[in-house]
């Protein structure tokens, strides 16, 4: 077996630097064009060793398999302690989460949104597979990227998270989504999930959903462990 590393590197703007860790297919060659893919860690992988964000994914895009099944370059940014990647309010509710629907996205997810963009400028990027992907924290953070990029993704997969329902009107029609949460997760409702999956079938989408019986908050290990996971999510291209 290979070890496969993902490069270490740091994005630089004007608002500030997001450190990030790149994977590259095998053999990659800049005259061809692959997939961009987008994973955004959950609250308890924020730092500043640009590893720890690796902690959950590691088995699933550094699986010898995978790698070779679904080239892509795949982006893996850190947020810092300091930040998040959600403009979430933490509330005294049942629900104890909540989003504006005019909310600015963190420094961290604006630093992302100017990576990806970049990015998708790049010759060997195809701009017709963008995918998205993100646990808890990340899956908000992803939620709102959406509603800034509605026209970048080709599909997410979005787990354990929520947004403002409201959001979905501008992404509902134009990235294929699947939205994934532990029955009894008591650390983010499953609530926020249904919400998210009404309103995009409110708005014109048809997502898919699924919600895992008697999983409280680590959902991600079901869908990680799920085939599908990475066959739906590749499965997608923008007509």
């Amino acid at each position: 077996m290979v070890e496969i590393t993902p490069n270490y590197e740091k994005f630089s703007s004007n608002i500030g630097e997001l450190n990030y860790r790149i994977l590259y297919p095998k053999n990659f060659d800049q005259s061809k064009t692959y997939p961009l893919t987008l994973f955004l860690h959950g609250i308890g992988e924020r730092g500043d060793d640009n590893e720890l964000q690796l902690k959950y994914v590691d088995k699933v895009f550094l699986n010898n398999k995978n790698y070779n099944d679904f080239p892509s370059v795949i982006i893996f940014p850190q947020a810092p302690l300091s930040d998040n990647w959600s403009s979430r309010i933490l509330t005294d509710n049942e629900i104890r989460q909540a989003f504006q629907k005019n909310a600015i996205p963190t420094n961290s997810l604006q630093l992302v949104i100017k990576l990806m963009d970049s990015l998708v400028k790049e010759d060997f990027i195809d701009n017709k597979r963008v995918y998205l992907s993100g646990l808890s924290n990340g899956a908000m953070g992803s939620f709102e990227l959406l509603k800034n990029r509605p026209n970048m993704f080709t599909s997410a997969v979005l787990i354990c998270g929520g947004g403002n329902p409201k959001w979905a009107k501008d992404f509902a029609k134009t990235t294929s989504v699947w939205v994934a949460h532990g029955s009894d997760d008591d650390v983010v409702s499953p609530e926020l999930s249904i919400n998210m999956v009404n309103a995009i079938i409110k708005y014109g989408g048809s997502p898919k959903f699924t919600l895992y019986e008697n999983v409280n908050h680590g959902s991600w290990y079901n869908v990680f462990e799920d085939p599908e996971y990475l066959e739906w999510l590749f499965s997608h291209t923008k007509n």
